[in-house]
């Protein structure tokens, strides 16, 4: 069943979505309803298809553990190499931006304007944060996502020259991991996430690890 949400801040039970993962239409970007969907595992995807925005909660969650990061033999080559620099928040709007052009392509695309205004605004409130990879001064990758509490859910990710988004992860995986993170939400499935470590576990899991 998909959900008509209305002006009041409440998300129905993911347990009655569809089994694709869709919830609920309706609603705004606000920062409020933002961490109240991240909160209960709900986020929105493919957000203004017919001037719609739409709720997701698939009930199995494609995540990666930080101190499961899988790091191949030809990235701890690069990584040893030092040729591209690594930081933190250091470039919020250009990796969000870099991230929307970057679908603007794709069927569906679904990183707007809209978008990326709610998720700056979220990372001013300091719940959002950016990894920066860096060939001299010129971004070259990074990624974004949500932070709350000891998890991270991942939005998207973008690589100007091979691997800088793999790179973007690891790092955030070390850093996270060193600071006591425990899961990142990768939301779907995708073989480059799969090599990395990635992998399945249910929702009643993955909503223990949020709600610590």
């Amino acid at each position: 069943m998909v959900f008509q949400l209305s002006d009041r801040l409440a998300f129905p039970d993911p347990h009655y979505g569809e089994p694709d993962g869709l919830l609920a239409v309706g609603g705004d970007l606000s920062i409020d309803r933002l961490l109240l969907a991240y909160s209960n595992g709900i986020f929105p995807w493919y957000a203004f298809r017919d001037g719609v925005i739409q709720w997701w909660c698939p009930m199995e969650r494609f995540v990666i553990f930080p101190d499961e990061i899988h790091i191949s033999h030809s990235m701890r080559t690069l990584i040893r190499k030092g040729k591209y620099g690594l930081s933190i928040n250091q470039a919020f709007p250009d990796v969000i931006r870099a991230c929307g052009e970057q679908r603007m392509h794709m069927e569906g695309a679904w990183l707007g304007e809209e978008m990326m205004e709610a998720y700056t605004k979220l990372h001013e409130q300091h719940f959002a944060a950016s990894v920066e990879v860096w060939e001299g001064e010129q971004l070259v990758g990074g990624l974004y996502g949500v932070a709350l509490g000891k998890c991270f859910f991942g939005e998207s990710m973008f690589s100007r020259v091979p691997s800088a988004s793999k790179l973007a992860l690891i790092y955030l995986s070390q850093v996270f991991s060193r600071n006591g993170g425990v899961l990142i939400d990768c939301q779907f499935e995708t073989p480059h996430l799969k090599s990395m470590g990635g992998r399945y576990i249910s929702y009643e899991e993955y909503m223990e690890y949020v709600r610590k």
